[in-house]
């Protein structure tokens, strides 16, 4: 597939899967905290490179510009070769994403309750990894076919017919 098919079907997957998790924490206690795990990373990043911690509100900004660009980049691998198993890549990779989402932040020294508070959190945390995995997959299936098709001169084009 195209490489800038691949980046929109990332940027679709994770910008799915950042408005999922700020949606969820909004609403339910048990959410997953990836904000605060981001803003948590952050912050021991630059405190280990002997920098100073911005406020709360810029390391809120920073968490999320970070979650959407690493997200972005992670989930544009499923375009990456045959495009008859991006869908498979997709969901796999979202899986992988979540599932590490759960298991990495003790072994890098965050807290691991925002991910694994409970079994609910743990289940939402693994489950918006996957579905970011497969709006990517589909976004970028759908921007390549649409790259195959010239656009139609002064119609606007439905890019999910």
């Amino acid at each position: 597939m195209k490489v800038l098919s691949a980046i929109g079907g990332g940027l679709a997957g994770a910008c799915a899967l950042t408005i999922l998790h700020e949606v969820t924490r909004k609403l339910d206690k048990d959410a997953p905290r990836m904000d605060l795990l981001g803003m948590q990373a952050i912050s021991k990043g630059l405190r280990k490179a002997g920098q100073s911690v911005p406020g709360q509100q810029k390391l809120y900004t920073l968490s999320l510009a970070g979650e959407i660009l690493s997200n972005t980049f992670y989930y544009s691998l499923a375009a990456a070769g045959n495009r008859k198993y991006v869908v498979p890549k997709g969901t796999l990779l979202g899986l992988a994403g979540g599932v590490g989402a759960l298991f990495l932040p003790k072994s890098i020294g965050l807290n691991p309750q925002l991910s694994n508070k409970t079994l609910k959190t743990q289940l939402l945390t693994t489950s918006f990894y996957m579905l970011g995995g497969l709006i990517a997959s589909f976004v970028a299936k759908r921007i390549d076919k649409r790259k195959e098709r010239p656009l139609e001169r002064g119609r606007v084009v439905n890019l999910f017919r």
